[in-house]
């Protein structure tokens, strides 16, 4: 049943056309003083408190029961764990979707196929344990005996965006770990930039591939061993994982053998043990408060009643300047689709679609697509044929016609890079004309900087503060409170 068939969208549609239009969040927090507690909640670890304040939102009690109707309607429980029993939920692929695996930490058996998954992963993290004391040490040396001072981490996507943004975000434990260097664009200039400032007697490289990838100065992430062996890397050096992993969700894998490297072997460790505390949450956690439902199902609110498709993440601590981009991948790989599990075009809104990659191959794709037949033909050179062929097809059709922009010039030098820029400010100004906007005003800003002059006093002392919304009074009590 398509979302918009079910009969619980249905009725919570009728009570966003009847009642969505008056929501007024000053007038709600005005109403209720309770309203921060009953729409945050408060996770408890062993390494601090999460708090998750979803109180300023467009929702109201009756919204919320709606939504978690509406989640168990579309079968989240029985999904989430058909996930963690190993099912073969990607079907396209035939494929299961264990990355929860990569981080059990408590190491109780997780079946693929009959067959425990968990030893094979132990084996693998043991491996990256004792690889990177060697390398942390100065034991591992390079050809010339000297040890490692820098790596080069070689990847593209989700072996570049999870570890990087990872390493951004934990450099404060760096300390005793050599610096760490990503390459990810198949221009040269990228990898020639980082080579002309490395020593490469010290240097270390991680080839990382699913499909394939001299000795002392390579080690291989891969799942094809004897095509590492074929590049000339010691299949010794080689940290294999499993097509289970998926590429966005790797850097739990050996992918993240870059984040050992770099923070330490420990520090990767736990790592894994906060996804892992996470991951029970997920899967114990009732759905009206589950952290990770209640999130989805708040971006399912928005997307599909609001219309409002677009999600800003601002992190606000500067390592985390890269988690925004890793979580973009992740949303618009996901879930930017329009063909249902069931083959089936959709007829409503799903993840953001964001498309930016493979220049000139990308434009002909939007304006070309793939035509039925044309999928057709390479399903059946693939070997497919009947009742698989026409399983997987819907999913290998895209649409065409559509329209872009391509800005092309021959060298990046500071004159074109001003012409670009003005160019960009010139457009914000003639679309704010167009929407009779003043684009160059910022009073949002400034209410912004009198709202600050006038919280950052109430932040000293230990006093409770009770002179905001009861949303703004609860973030700034725990703050109080969690980092005095």
């Amino acid at each position: 049943m398509g979302l918009t068939h079910d009969p619980t969208f249905q009725k919570l549609e009728k009570w966003y056309h009847e009642h969505a239009p008056h929501l007024n969040m000053r007038k709600m927090f005005e109403e209720d003083k309770e309203r921060f507690h009953k729409f945050s909640t408060t996770l408890k670890t062993d390494h601090g408190d999460i708090l998750i304040d979803y109180s300023k939102n467009l929702i109201t009690e009756d919204v919320m029961k709606m939504l978690v109707e509406l989640g168990k309607s579309r079968g989240i429980e029985a999904a989430r764990d058909k996930m963690f029993h190993g099912d073969k939920i990607n079907f396209t692929e035939g494929r299961a979707v264990l990355h929860v695996a990569l981080r059990n930490r408590s190491n109780h058996p997780i079946m693929v196929d009959g067959h425990d998954v968990m030893p094979e992963v132990n084996k693998v993290l043991e491996k990256m344990k004792g690889f990177c004391h060697k390398v942390r040490s100065g034991e591992w040396k390079g050809w010339t005996g000297k040890s490692i001072t820098d790596v080069v981490n070689v990847g593209i996507g989700g072996s570049d965006l999870g570890p990087l943004m990872v390493t951004e975000a934990l450099k404060n434990y760096s300390k005793g770990g050599p610096r760490v260097h990503f390459v990810s664009n198949i221009d040269g200039t990228h990898i020639a930039k980082t080579l002309a400032e490395l020593n490469a007697e010290t240097t270390l490289f991680i080839v990382a591939s699913k499909k394939s990838a001299v000795a002392k100065h390579f080690v291989a992430l891969s799942t094809a061993g004897p095509l590492v062996k074929d590049f000339g890397i010691d299949p010794d050096n080689m940290f294999g994982f499993w097509d289970w992993v998926g590429g966005r969700y790797s850097l739990w894998s050996c992918i993240g053998l870059s984040i050992a490297l770099h923070i330490g072997y420990d520090n990767f460790e736990k790592l894994l043990e906060g996804a892992h505390w996470m991951d029970n949450h997920f899967k114990t956690a009732p759905v009206e408060k589950n952290a990770p439902m209640l999130l989805a199902m708040l971006g399912v609110w928005y997307i599909n009643f609001f219309q409002a498709e677009t999600h800003a993440m601002l992190p606000y601590d500067q390592y985390m300047h890269r988690f925004a981009a890793y979580f973009q991948q992740g949303d618009m790989e996901s879930n930017g689709k329009y063909i249902t599990i069931h083959g089936k075009r959709v007829n409503y809104h799903t993840g953001p679609i964001i498309l930016m990659a493979n220049f000139l191959a990308q434009t002909e794709a939007l304006m070309k697509g793939k035509t039925t037949e044309e999928a057709r033909k390479e399903l059946e050179a693939g070997g497919l044929t009947g009742e698989a062929l026409e399983t997987i097809l819907p999913h290998k059709v895209f649409q065409g016609n559509k329209p872009t922009n391509s800005i092309v010039f021959k060298k990046l030098n500071p004159f074109t890079l001003g012409a670009l820029i003005a160019m960009y400010e010139h457009k914000i100004f003639v679309q704010g004309v167009m929407w009779e906007i003043n684009s160059f005003d910022q009073w949002g800003v400034e209410l912004g900087k009198a709202l600050c002059k006038k919280i950052e006093p109430e932040l000293h002392g230990s006093n409770e503060v009770h002179s905001h919304d009861s949303s703004t009074n609860g973030l700034i009590n725990f703050i109080k409170k969690n980092h005095a």
